[in-house]
């Protein structure tokens, strides 16, 4: 027969057999998921912090919350990669995530006994979450517009699969328990999450290559002459019928004085005296009354 063989044991101190789980450590096996943050990874941060709070030394404080913070980065890089590819550069991700594991390590009580991961999670993933919200956004929207918009946002996923089709507004707001101008505003308020580029073709083109560049308008050499008429218009109220009417023909017309004299059945000399005399009154007055 065969002698079996004996199990060989593995005393405190003595090292591991070959092939082992090299995450021994003295007291328990672990076996952490890849690029998944664990809750014994971080236990020592909840000590660095308890140690922190029992030194009188500020200098040594610090030192002991910089290295908890830098033992939380791997935290951050995580957090930040699982809000990557929304449309915000994961540079500026990952230093909102950093910020919010600064935030974790400054408001954790390790008096409570809660776990430090269970505490950081949470704070780094609402410090993305607000920056989304409040930063993300090309057009400033108010608070309020923008709880909105999450809301139909999350509406509009329920309503699909209810009805089988985008909802309306209508249906919108009898399934949120608002009234149709707000999830209109909502509507409107998600439009301005993300600007379009100038240079994007233009969807009202009729397929003719041009870009939204090329539908917008060019600088109006008029809008130089607003204040010009807003200054002779009460002057202007004051000058006779026939006045008014030969400087319309003359200047905003751009007629002749003899093409003036022919429809107002004049003498070409006759409107040659009273454009002067219409002119300097109309300085005079300009001069007189300047406007307010």
């Amino acid at each position: 027969m065969r002698r079996r063989r004996r199990k060989r044991r593995v005393r405190p101190g003595r090292p591991r057999p070959r092939g082992a789980d090299n995450a021994y450590d003295g007291q328990r096996l672990t076996a952490p998921v890849p690029n998944t943050p664990q809750a014994d990874d971080y236990a020592v941060v909840a000590a660095l912090l308890a140690k922190a709070a029992a030194v009188d030394d500020a200098t040594d404080r610090a030192d002991l919350r910089d290295e908890a913070i830098e033992r939380c980065l791997p935290l951050a890089e995580h957090i930040a990669r699982r809000f990557a590819g929304r449309g915000e550069p994961f540079d500026d991700l990952l230093q909102v995530a950093r910020v919010g594991v600064v935030n974790a390590v400054d408001r954790f009580d390790p008096t409570v006994g809660a776990e430090f991961l269970s505490f950081a999670v949470p704070t780094v993933m609402g410090e993305v979450r607000r920056h989304f919200r409040d930063n993300t956004w090309s057009v400033r929207v108010n608070r309020r517009a923008k709880d909105i918009a999450a809301a139909i946002a999350r509406g509009t996923d329920e309503l699909i699969q209810q009805l089988g089709r985008s909802p309306k507004p209508s249906e919108l707001a009898t399934h949120l328990d608002m009234p149709v101008s707000d999830v209109i505003d909502g509507l409107l308020a998600r439009s301005a999450h993300s600007a379009s580029s100038i240079d994007s073709p233009n969807a009202a083109a009729d397929d003719d290559g041009r870009t939204l560049k090329d539908t917008l308008g060019g600088e109006d050499r008029e809008m130089l002459r607003i204040d010009d008429f807003v200054t002779l218009r009460p002057a202007m109220e004051q000058l006779p019928e026939r006045e008014r009417r030969i400087i319309a023909l003359r200047f905003f017309e751009s007629k002749s004085q003899s093409e003036i004299a022919a429809e107002v059945g004049i003498s070409q000399m006759h409107v040659s005296r009273l454009l002067s005399s219409t002119l300097r009154r109309l300085r005079k007055s300009v001069a007189d009354d300047p406007p307010a």
